[in-house]
């Protein structure tokens, strides 16, 4: 292994030059890689509701759909704005009053549903149905036109505009989140590094390979917008610890061969691999344990993060040794006084009073496993974008003038029996929260015969083999009002047809919260049994991958559970996926304790004296990583206007800091405490020559 580290310390010029040009192809991958702004579609494909959206597209030619509101305008000029909308590409029809009288016949003439379906006051609604599924490039380019041609009196609302607005909001975002975790850390390690330079170097290497990263995401296909968001600032607070052990290893090596830079960072190269290999193991296992999930997301960012990682070691042993070595004699020159001082007075008063922080940690895990299984979690894919977007204000439009919060969509087998079809349909009528029901029946009318039925009519409600039922809905989505009228409906329609389906955007959601709610058990478990699996192969022990993973799993539980008694509620997608990152990204901070810990007990040390030493050495590099990451994430936070990518930095922030604190204070008072039984359950972790001392020597260990 020297060899390799001697080699890539020699060649260091020539990895630069490589390093710079593989930047080209990866910049052009990551601007030719595709960004999905749907939630939605990562939900498994079985089911019901998602095997009835590609049925709406096959069968009807029909994704998506937008209700518009339009106020204080005149029926003519409706009717041109209808037009405009319906010579826009990707309209695939417009349903409007006009649709069923001509505008010179007095709406009071139809029946109540059916005016009150269209009009409110001086307001008007129409649907406009889109050719192309919600979240399609065809799709929200309609929204766009449609947008265009509408003025300040028309209001569009729906999934595919609240997808349009993410991606504005996103895009907008997505270059000043990494500005901010950059600024943040150079200012992290400005303090804690005592080199000017070394901090632009650690941020340029781990820059270099989030490009690589985010280049090689081409080849998925596509990733999500949430996906792209998080990776880069997540790999740059993940991967940070690599690099600074690398420029620790070569400061403790230039010591060692102060004659020979290229020899001293061989050894540091070698040094760094072995050390990150076991807690980027466990990182990248974190991630992968995302890879559980049912709802696909998880796959999209345990893939991405999982590479990150491994990007990030591979940046961290061949581009940051160059950089050092090429540019050393700078580094040297801009060296400047360590803020960050000696540990040995904190550290000491910290293993002094370790029974404090064991009644501390005893005394808070109950408060906080009941906060974190009571946090109140929301599944509403438009809660967490601000109110002033503009499908925000059309949905609040929509929800005055009309009563309307969401359309749910009945597909049924066409040729269903018509005296079934009339009574599912007043059924429907009479559910708890329906304001209108429409279909072929309620617009035309039962005894119109087919032949006389308009052509955009029929193809709008009817297909070769089903039909389509559009219900108004009083509820929000993700609500349990909502969930328990979707249980009604689907009761009522299975009754008279097995293979009815209920689809739409709340259906969809509801499906969402019946999967995340699994998928949160699942990845949790898997994430902990894959972790404890790998700690215990490290350390061939039972003990220390059971302490370890419990004070990561109560960092875990103090974290999820502050928002309980914050009266904050957490988007979905936050809830799934922060106790498997935490953990997989934290547990370094305990490992590298443990590590030092086991070796100075192999050294022949005392209990107190090994777990002092281990701590007082440990300890820099933990406050450096888990400030690094808390200064990557938390600026991303308070800036995002996005709740979900907001929320899920504030957790990984705030999780950074509380692990941190947690393997500081906590981790070698349990050292202290059961010191025996790791001795006893761990394979050598004495090691063998302080075995052979220890038989001729007894009752010396400090209690």
């Amino acid at each position: 292994m020297i060899k390799v580290g001697q080699w890539i310390a020699k060649h260091r010029v020539l990895i630069l030059v490589a390093a710079v040009l593989l930047l080209i192809p990866s910049v052009i991958g990551m601007n030719s890689t595709k960004i999905n702004y749907d939630l939605l579609t990562y939900l498994p494909d079985d089911l019901d509701t998602v095997k009835g959206q590609d049925i709406l597209v096959d069968d009807f030619d029909m994704g998506a759909f937008s209700m518009v509101v339009i106020e204080n305008m005149d029926m003519k000029d409706v009717q041109k704005l209808e037009e405009k909308f319906e010579d826009i590409d990707h309209v695939k029809e417009v349903l409007w009053y006009d649709d069923i009288m001509d505008i010179n016949v007095p709406v009071e003439i139809l029946p109540e549903e059916i005016r009150d379906s269209f009009f409110k006051d001086d307001a008007t609604m129409m649907l406009v149905l889109l050719d192309d599924t919600s979240s399609s490039d065809n799709a929200t380019q309609a929204i766009r036109e449609m947008r265009k041609a509408a003025d300040q009196q028309c209001f569009i609302s729906g999934m595919t505009a609240m997808i349009q607005d993410t991606q504005d909001l996103s895009e907008k975002e997505a270059n000043i989140y990494i500005a901010i975790a950059v600024l943040l850390s150079f200012i992290i390690l400005l303090l804690t590094t005592e080199s000017f330079l070394v901090p632009v170097f650690f941020l340029l290497s781990i820059g270099m390979a989030i490009l690589y990263n985010l280049g090689t995401n081409v080849f998925l296909g596509e990733i999500s917008y949430l996906t792209k968001a998080l990776a880069a600032v997540l790999q740059l607070g993940v991967t940070m610890d690599y690099s600074i052990f690398l420029f620790h290893s070569y400061e403790e090596e230039r010591g060692n061969y102060p004659d020979d830079r290229v020899k001293a960072m061989g050894y540091a190269i070698v040094n760094t691999f072995q050390s990150v290999t076991g807690s980027s193991v466990t990182t990248v296992a974190g991630f992968i344990a995302l890879c559980f999930m049912s709802f696909t997301l998880g796959l999209d960012l345990g893939i991405v993060m999982a590479k990150g990682v491994i990007l990030g070691v591979i940046s961290c042993i061949t581009i940051l040794p160059s950089m050092v070595l090429v540019f050393d004699k700078p580094i040297q020159k801009t060296k400047h006084k360590k803020i960050l001082g000696d540990m040995k007075k904190p550290s000491s008063f910290i293993i002094r009073h370790y029974k404090v922080w064991l009644i501390l940690f005893f005394a808070l895990a109950v408060p906080a496993i009941y906060g974190n299984n009571h946090t109140e979690v929301y599944y509403d894919v438009n809660k967490g974008l601000p109110d002033d977007l503009p499908n925000s204000v059309a949905s609040g439009e929509l929800e005055e003038k009309f009563g309307v919060s969401t359309i749910h969509m009945v597909m049924a087998d066409r040729d269903m029996n018509p005296k079934d079809r009339q009574e599912m349909l007043d059924e429907l009528e009479q559910a708890d929260g329906v304001e209108w029901v429409i279909n072929m029946n309620s617009l035309i009318g039962p005894a119109v015969p087919d032949s006389a039925i308009p052509e955009d009519i029929k193809g709008m409600l009817e297909s070769d083999q089903y039909s389509l039922t559009f219900i108004c809905s009083k509820y929000k989505s993700a609500t349990p009002e909502v969930n328990a009228q979707i249980d009604e409906l689907n009761g009522i329609i299975k009754n008279y047809s097995s293979e009815a389906m209920l689809i739409g955007e709340a259906p969809l959601t509801y499906d969402l919260q019946e999967v995340t709610d699994t998928d949160i058990r699942n990845v949790n478990s898997a994430s902990v049994l894959i972790i404890f699996v790998i700690i215990m192969l490290i350390f061939k022990s039972v003990s220390i991958p059971v302490i370890l993973v419990a004070v990561i799993e109560f960092a875990i539980m103090v974290n999820m559970g502050i928002p309980f008694y914050q009266g904050v509620s957490l988007p979905f997608v936050a809830s799934i996926v922060i106790g498997t990152i935490q953990l997989g990204s934290t547990v370094d901070y305990a490992i590298l304790m443990t590590s030092r810990y086991q070796k100075e007990r192999q050294n022949g040390h005392e209990k107190q004296e090994a777990v002092s030493i281990a701590h007082r050495a440990s300890m820099p590099s933990i406050l450096t990583s888990g400030l690094a990451f808390f200064a990557a994430t938390y600026g991303v936070a308070l800036y995002s206007d996005i709740d979900m990518i907001s929320s899920i930095c504030t957790l990984l922030a705030r999780g950074a800091v509380i692990s941190m604190v947690t393997v500081i204070l906590v981790l070698p008072s349990m050292f202290m405490l059961f010191d025996k039984v790791i001795c006893k359950t761990t394979i050598n972790f004495l090691g063998k020559k302080s075995k052979t001392a220890k038989k001729g020597v007894s009752g010396n260990e400090q209690k």
